[in-house]
């Protein structure tokens, strides 16, 4: 079996060729033979054209995919025995979602896979938001016909509670800044209007919400927001919890906060399903994983149920053996401990600074000094509003230190920012943006290539920087970030916006681009197994959020990682197949035993240097 696609955003038929010249058009061999395999007409409210692919008619040869000048269209060969478990199709030519999860009261189900897959579809049609058509779009299919589609099934009875209005659903979506504009009023006054179970002044307390329940929506960070999001989502007293990203904004303490706060609702016997980029807390947060894989923006495919463990191994693997599909060429593998210090010591010191003291506003930053070698990446750890974007900011030359020297100016940086705006080039395409980039650029073509490549920029580059989501816009700005000819670069919260696929790219890409060029790099990062994959040396922050911070030395990674996970009280272990950190129970043996011999980050093997 195959589909068609043709994704919309990129078809520009307006741009393209005279009707009669279109290129999917005329050079498809169906639509030679004087049938109309494809066409393009105006079929929607926006009275633009689009081309229309006919499945029944197309052979399947490809010819459209590769004469589309956009690359707009996928002609996409199905696993066998998969068009009888279609879910949802939103149109011809659109997404198609195959499967459903099967969620379990009692339980967390956790769901893991690209953007673009179907995971915030699923959790719309869990959330009543979205009727599933079972692939006959433009039909009002019943119900009667849909839980008879999943008979047997335990979604059987979940559909069939919301059919008769008998199972009640809180659902935290996955984009917050828009709070303010459909809430008003104060954080309290918000929250106990949703109090149903009573819980309010527990739940304040536990996303450490307190000191800001008297500020009004409109004036909250974003890492408020989603506390506030995630506090009205669990103080409706519902049968079902849905989360959609509910760690994004967050710092890893609050991260571990929202989890546990999350796995209380099982002794209630609720339905919880979480959708998660951050492969740490997914692990730490699910019973139960579900992957999805298949082409964005084009076809979702939901796994069979997973151990927690085991399914995010098969994520990392990129083989389900149980349904005998691949899904990713490489495995992703982390070290199994940290790299050894002394293996460096015949490299040199590329950027060295000085003490350092910054104080804005009612918040003073102290920096100590210190050094990094050349094609060392320097993990930046710590909760928010600690001073991490300030140090990076001091390192740029974007804020000059109140105390002590700033860096070298002979040193030339790229700075990739927290927050990405879009405003004088909103208007141009990205493609365009990215060659003047790789004009202005002295660096060889085929490193700038593998960056494109890897960040899969070529999907962008008929977009205007206007058009792009959040995640795009990252990808974006990371690029042009690494395009630039610097000696240290510094980017600050680079996997926001990105699912767990496209970070660990990211971090891969990174450690590739600074030890081949032997620069420097400083990367701020929540996401503990992204930091693990990327750093060679970490420097904590700690103090009073808001008030005062101090920044470390650079350490190497072991001591680094057991400094910040000793002050977040957390203990992490390595899982024995793929090596990537694993979060420990609090009170577990291995959280108890850790705590006692003072190994948070890993516990080293015998014979290691201590």
């Amino acid at each position: 079996m195959r589909i068609a696609i043709v994704h919309k955003r990129y078809c520009r038929s307006p741009k393209c060729s005279p009707l009669d010249k279109k290129p999917c058009m005329s050079f498809c061999p169906i639509n030679r033979t004087g049938q109309d395999c494809i066409v393009c007409e105006k079929r929607n409210e926006d009275l633009i054209e689009y081309a229309y692919i006919s499945e029944s008619l197309c052979t399947g040869c490809g010819i459209c995919t590769k004469k589309c000048p956009f690359g707009a269209i996928d002609i996409i060969n199905l696993p066998e025995g998969i068009e009888s478990e279609i879910s949802h199709r939103f149109g011809q030519n659109e997404f198609a979602l195959y499967r459903l999860p099967s969620p379990i009261p009692g339980e967390v189900l956790g769901l893991i896979g690209e953007n673009g897959t179907g995971k915030s579809t699923v959790l719309k049609i869990f959330a009543g938001q979205l009727k599933p058509n079972l692939g006959r779009f433009g039909e009002d299919v019943s119900w009667q016909e849909i839980i008879t589609r999943y008979r047997g099934n335990v979604l059987q009875n979940f559909f069939q509670k919301m059919v008769e209005k008998n199972i009640t659903i809180a659902y935290k979506p996955q984009t917050i800044t828009d709070l303010p504009k459909v809430a008003k009023g104060t954080v309290d006054e918000l929250l106990s209007k949703v109090d149903q179970r009573q819980m309010l002044e527990a739940i304040l307390e536990q996303l450490r919400l307190s000191p800001i329940r008297d500020r009004t929506l409109d004036v909250l960070s974003g890492g408020e927001l989603q506390r506030v999001a995630i506090a009205a989502c669990l103080l409706k007293d519902c049968d079902v919890y849905l989360f959609d990203e509910p760690t994004s904004y967050l710092d890893v303490e609050e991260r571990l906060r929202m989890a546990n706060v999350i796995r209380e609702l099982k002794v209630e016997e609720k339905y919880i399903i979480v959708v998660e980029h951050d492969l740490a807390i997914l692990d730490y947060l699910s019973d139960k994983i579900c992957l999805f894989y298949g082409k964005p923006s084009a076809f979702g495919i939901v796994s069979h149920p997973q151990g927690v463990r085991e399914g995010i191994n098969i994520y990392l693997n990129g083989f389900i053996k149980d349904e005998n599909v691949r899904f990713r060429d490489e495995p992703i593998r982390f070290h199994d401990k940290p790299p050894k210090e002394d293996s460096e010591e015949s490299l040199k010191i590329l950027f060295d600074f000085n003490r350092m003291r910054k104080t804005l506003g009612d918040f003073e930053l102290d920096v100590e000094g210190g050094a990094v070698k050349e094609g060392e990446i320097v993990g930046i750890v710590g909760p928010n509003g600690i001073g991490k974007t300030t140090f990076i900011k001091l390192i740029a030359g974007i804020e000059k230190p109140d105390e002590g020297t700033g860096p070298k100016t002979s040193l030339k940086v790229s700075y990739k920012p927290q927050y990405l705006t879009v405003e004088e080039e909103n208007d141009v395409e990205v493609g365009m943006l990215l060659l003047q980039a790789q004009r202005k650029s002295s660096l060889e073509s085929t490193g700038l290539a593998r960056i494109k490549n890897l960040l899969k920029l070529d999907q962008l580059e008929n977009r205007k920087l206007i058009e792009l989501s959040g995640g795009e816009l990252q990808r974006y700005a990371i690029a042009n970030c690494l395009f630039k000819e610097a000696d240290i670069y510094l980017l600050d919260e680079p996997s926001a916006f990105l699912d767990a696929e496209q970070r660990l790219m990211m971090a891969k890409l990174l450690k590739k681009v600074i030890e081949v060029r032997k620069k420097v790099a400083f990367v701020v990062e929540h996401d503990i197994i992204t930091q693990d994959f990327i750093s060679d040396s970490i420097m904590v922050f700690d103090g009073e959020p808001g008030i005062r911070g101090h920044a470390s030395v650079p350490m190497d990674l072991r001591t680094g990682m057991n400094t910040f996970l000793k002050i977040m009280n957390i203990t992490f272990r390595r899982d024995v197949q793929t090596y990537r950190p694993r979060v420990n129970k609090n009170g577990s043996q291995l959280d108890v035993y850790q705590k006692k011999i003072g190994e948070y980050y890993y516990i080293p093997k015998k014979g290691e240097k201590e």
